[in-house]
């Protein structure tokens, strides 16, 4: 079994081909062949999970256990893939599938874009201020030491200044180079908890990390609810897929009340999961039965939310950073070029 798991765009694209041949009416043993000879089997993983995934359906297993045999795709895609299957809308729960692990690409390349500008802004910051302590402060310190004899007792004291600003600058770039890297390594090692409730004390990432929470559970709730789940199990399966505790936090509030007999859009209305204007949109639905279309217009909504969040907080870091670039490089070079200044007009 392969060990090595498919992107998300990956997934995506096998979920479409696949929800567009059943469409079609072609077998699934017949579809995966078909994505075979399409793929040439090369050594990827795609093309290695697609001939354990033939050999699994032509012993006559189900799509869902021939991809949980290929061991190349997520749980939650199995997941919702067996219940498909066992629900008889094995095509819808596809495409759906193919909607959810799209969209998650995109916001994972928001999010990508979001920490990889800043760490190059920090990477440039840093290599300026070093620059100007190994090579430019000490050429003219040299200069200045040369004409007056001391630098420490003469009127070209500023240097003194640009040094101290210089450094002090670059430790603070150094140590949130150095935050954002141990964040990072934590994020990957299992500790994110650690990380998000840092990250949640500022407003901006707390509304994010609490949006890309509530898109999950939205898209896969409305998957499983079009798998044919009840909607007691549908949230109860829904509630990892959020990896936000905030978010979990409502959750079991919203499961709490749906146990008292309330329905999860009354739940949700009443806990107040989503902005009060989703709430009422998920409420009309309910009552109209037409509750997945919503719950589908609401994930694209929360969806966009993310995109402009992300975006938000990349245009509060850009001139935030580029500012103390050019005030760090300013202020340096003013304090140097200021005794120049006085020579000159003491020649002149």
């Amino acid at each position: 079994m392969s060990r090595k798991k498919l992107d998300e765009l990956g997934v995506s694209a096998f979920c479409e081909s696949m929800a567009m041949m059943i469409q079609a009416g072609v077998a699934t043993d017949e579809a995966i062949s078909l994505l075979q000879s399409e793929r040439e089997l090369g050594s990827g993983v795609l093309e290695q999970g697609l001939q354990v995934m033939k050999t699994q359906v032509d012993q006559g297993y189900g799509l869902a256990a021939a991809m949980k045999e290929s061991g190349i795709f997520p749980d939650y895609a199995l997941q919702m893939t067996e219940a498909g299957e066992s629900s008889g809308r094995l095509e819808d729960t596809l495409f759906r599938l193919a909607a959810y692990y799209k969209d998650q690409k995109t916001i994972a390349e928001k999010l990508h874009n979001a920490i990889t500008y800043p760490a190059a802004m920090l990477t440039l910051i840093i290599a300026v201020l070093a620059v100007l302590l190994v090579l430019v402060l000490p050429a003219f310190r040299d200069v200045y030491n040369n004409l007056t004899g001391s630098l420490a007792a003469s009127s070209y004291s500023y240097v003194r200044w640009a040094y101290g600003f210089c450094w002090f600058a670059l430790i603070l770039m150094l140590l949130l180079a150095v935050g954002l890297i141990v964040g990072l390594l934590m994020w990957k090692n299992g500790k994110r908890d650690a990380v998000e409730r840092f990250l949640s004390r500022n407003r901006t990432c707390s509304e994010i990390l609490q949006n890309m929470g509530m898109f999950r559970f939205t898209s896969a709730l409305s998957t499983f609810l079009a798998s044919g789940d009840m909607q007691d199990d549908a949230v109860l399966k829904s509630l990892p897929m959020t990896a936000c505790k905030p978010v979990e936090e409502k959750l079991k509030r919203c499961i709490r009340r749906m146990e008292e007999g309330h329905s999860i859009a009354q739940a949700a209305y009443d806990e107040e999961l989503f902005e009060p204007i989703y709430g009422r949109m998920l409420l009309a639905g309910e009552r109209s039965g037409n509750m997945e279309n919503v719950l589908n217009r609401l994930t694209g909504l929360l969806e966009e939310n993310c995109g402009n969040l992300v975006e938000r907080l990349i245009g509060t870091i850009d001139p935030l950073l580029s500012g103390v670039l050019m005030v760090t490089v300013g202020l340096s070079l003013l304090s140097v070029m200021l005794p120049l200044i006085g020579m000159m007009n003491a020649i002149g």
